[in-house]
């Protein structure tokens, strides 16, 4: 990328091995800084101008204090199970009334509250779990690489559930933990940022599809995990493109998030796709 009138282009961006697929090398593009963080700080980022475009938690479009726009170039998502975010519990589930969560990612601890409401009825009460305590609750939610690291032993907590399963049990659909946001509002420099930011996180994605054994295999051990489970998560499981059906997800999310209190109520889900316009 040349030297840019409207200036840096900035992308926030998780540090994941999930997200490898789709920001692996963009940190090497002239003009283009990557602004690492956790998911539930990175709407924030957004939102105060440090970034143009941002993965952010899908559960985020709902709270923030501006107007987001999703862009459909990429996406953190399932079609089933999941691996990285599950619940871990000494008696079984639907006997829950708190659980304790790692609070990196909004959208996990909004859907385990979605998901346990539809099965008992109730809204369960949620407490930060910091990572690193020594003591495991009796019910935990661990998102991202932690699971892998960090997961208690079956032995003590019999009871567990993968939350990408148990949506696509309830619901038939797949499920979006995060995805590629705009502020709308934005002005005109930083609109034309992230319509730059969107062709590459595009294009990054597409070359990337190929790729994704090479890059599990050479990053499975700095985030922890072993070269076949990263290949099997990363290859299978997860979901890397936003379709119609991952945007009917959202809705889908976004309405049973507002049944069950876990936010006021579903605003609209705005769209902005740069690439489509273009081919117009």
């Amino acid at each position: 990328m040349h030297a840019d009138p409207d200036g840096e282009c900035r992308l926030g961006a998780v540090s994941y091995l999930n997200t490898l697929p789709l920001i692996d090398g963009l940190d090497r593009i002239p003009g283009v800084r990557v602004i690492p963080d956790v998911p539930a700080r990175l709407c924030s980022r957004l939102e105060d101008g440090e970034t143009d475009l941002s993965l952010c938690s899908v559960i985020d479009h709902q709270t923030s204090t501006r107007p987001l726009e999703l862009v459909p170039v990429g996406q953190i998502g399932c079609d089933g199970e999941t691996r990285t975010v599950a619940l871990f519990s000494r008696r079984p589930i639907d006997e829950l009334e708190e659980i304790a969560c790692d609070v990196e990612s909004h959208t996990s601890v909004a859907l385990a509250q979605v998901l346990l409401a539809e099965r008992t009825g109730r809204r369960v009460e949620v407490s930060p779990f910091p990572p690193e305590s020594s003591e495991v609750p009796e019910a935990v939610l661990l998102i991202g690489d932690k699971v892998s690291r960090l997961a208690p032993p079956i032995e003590t907590h019999p009871h567990r559930i993968d939350l990408g399963s148990a949506w696509k049990e309830l619901t038939g659909l797949p499920f979006v933990f995060a995805a590629w946001f705009r502020c709308a509002d934005a002005d005109p420099p930083a609109l034309r940022r992230a319509d730059r930011l969107a062709t590459l996180v595009d294009h990054n994605r597409r070359r990337h599809a190929s790729l994704v054994p090479t890059l599990a295999r050479r990053q499975a051990e700095a985030h922890g995990w072993s070269v076949p489970e990263a290949v099997h998560y990363l290859g299978t499981l997860l979901r890397y493109d936003c379709t119609e059906r991952s945007i009917e997800a959202i809705r889908t999310f976004h309405e049973l998030a507002a049944r069950h209190g876990v936010i006021e109520e579903a605003r609209p889900l705005g769209i902005h796709d740069p690439l489509a316009l273009a081919v117009g």
